[in-house]
């Protein structure tokens, strides 16, 4: 309790206003909290297992999210699609993906991040299998290959908000690095294996084999563990669950707002804003980026960092444009020990709605820097100043991070000595 009080002192003693109650009943109310929420936590072998399938479900995610990336070119050549038409069909999938941020927080934070991600898994997967289908039988393939990018950012938005829920509501404090660390390295696996295996799809079977492999992998996926983890128990949503907030659903509106005045709140809402938007360019244009400057290589791996992607400036070399990548992927593996889960040391009570907002303005800002390089590619007819905007985006969010980021957590009155979770 005193050192709940000593660091009280530094907190924002108003960001959870609540009654006071007898001092003797304040350590028999935290224990029995304190032991309710432990008993509710994965035991470490079976948080093994969870890791393991999380691993591979985001590793599956980026597969089929670079999928497209990976054979824009040649779909830009079948149906003959200009720079600009090719960006406004990549950038369409992150149009999505900024809708369905929050609200896949706001329901896994209350019915468990494990039905929501089942679910949209089954959805995005069965998506990707059928992109080929739209693309044949539609009459303006940029039309329907938009809106299908489009749904797939909808169905895909909800993955890393779902996740961060699942991770503070069952995994203990000390053990959530590590989880987040290496479920979030899948993004980088996923698109290095996608990167190379479908580059070589890609030329013996064609861009079709690349989206149908991808789905149905997926698809796969999501069935086993809705069949060997959630033992068959059907990701049914209701609406009574959705509602269990109940009546502290009024202070909603004031508890987010006294949020979001806490600096360290909004740096790494900033931080993962320049992290997550120059990822997503990268993820868009670099197959575009290899098959224009070395159209005689295969391209096996892609990358986000700001160092190595200002050398990628005046890379003259595939084996030198391949190293450069490579290191960038590697470290930015870094910043899901950082980012990623400093928002659940934050705010552990709303952690899967507070990195819904995080991805919705990271998501937000990669639809307009996938547009604005393609603009910049067609205006300057050069990669290097696509390289050099996204190393200063990258830039910017490291200061930021350094200098206003921190661990303490801001969802309840320290002040108090109490913990009150933020209800939305």
């Amino acid at each position: 309790m005193a050192i709940l009080q000593k660091h009280g002192k530094n907190s924002c003693p108003d960001l959870v206003s609540i009654k006071e109650k007898p001092a003797d009943n304040i350590g028999q109310a935290g224990s029995q909290k304190k032991w309710a929420e432990s008993s509710q936590n994965w035991t470490r072998p079976v948080a093994r297992i969870w890791t393991v399938v999380l691993l591979l479900g985001t590793c599956l995610l980026y597969c089929a999210r670079v999928a497209m990336p990976i054979c824009a070119v040649s779909m830009a050549e079948r149906f003959t699609w200009t720079k600009r038409e090719t960006g406004m069909v990549l950038g369409s999938f992150f149009w999505g993906y900024c809708f369905t941020q929050v609200l896949g927080g706001y329901v896994s934070d209350r019915v468990g991040g494990e039905k929501v991600m089942l679910l949209s898994a089954a959805a995005w997967g069965a998506m990707t299998a059928f992109t080929p289908i739209l693309a044949h039988f539609c009459s303006q393939p940029i039309v329907s290959m938009t809106i299908s990018r489009f749904l797939m950012g909808l169905l895909q938005g909800v993955h890393y908000p779902s996740l961060a829920s699942l991770c503070s509501q069952k995994v203990v404090e000390s053990e959530r690095g590590f989880l987040m660390s290496t479920v979030g390295s899948g993004s980088y696996l996923g698109t290095l294996v996608i990167g190379g295996v479908g580059s070589l799809m890609l030329d013996l079977y064609g861009w079709e084999s690349v989206f149908y492999v991808s789905g149905l992998l997926s698809v796969l996926w999501a069935y086993c563990m809705w069949k060997y983890l959630l033992k068959g128990e059907g990701p049914i949503i209701t609406l009574e669950s959705l509602g269990s907030a109940g009546t502290q659903s009024k202070l909603s509106k004031r508890n987010w707002l006294r949020l979001f005045r806490q600096p360290a709140v909004c740096a790494v809402i900033i931080t993962h804003l320049c992290t997550a938007s120059t990822f997503f360019t990268l993820l868009s244009w670099l197959p575009t980026f290899f098959k224009d400057t070395f159209p005689d290589a295969k391209f096996f791996s892609m990358g986000v960092s700001s160092v190595f992607t200002l050398f990628l400036c005046g890379t003259t070399t595939f084996p030198t444009a391949v190293a450069f990548v490579s290191a960038t992927m590697g470290l930015t593996t870094f910043s899901h020990s950082g980012v990623s889960v400093n928002v659940q040391d934050l705010a552990p009570s709303c952690a899967g709605s507070l990195f819904g907002v995080m991805n919705t303005c990271g998501a937000f800002t990669g639809v307009i820097m996938v547009y604005f390089s393609g603009y910049l590619i067609e205006a300057t007819g050069s990669w290097a100043s696509v390289f050099g905007l996204i190393t200063v985006v990258n830039l910017l969010g490291l200061g930021t991070f350094l200098s206003f980021a921190e661990a303490r957590r801001v969802d309840i009155d320290l002040a108090k000595g109490r913990y009150h979770n933020i209800h939305i």
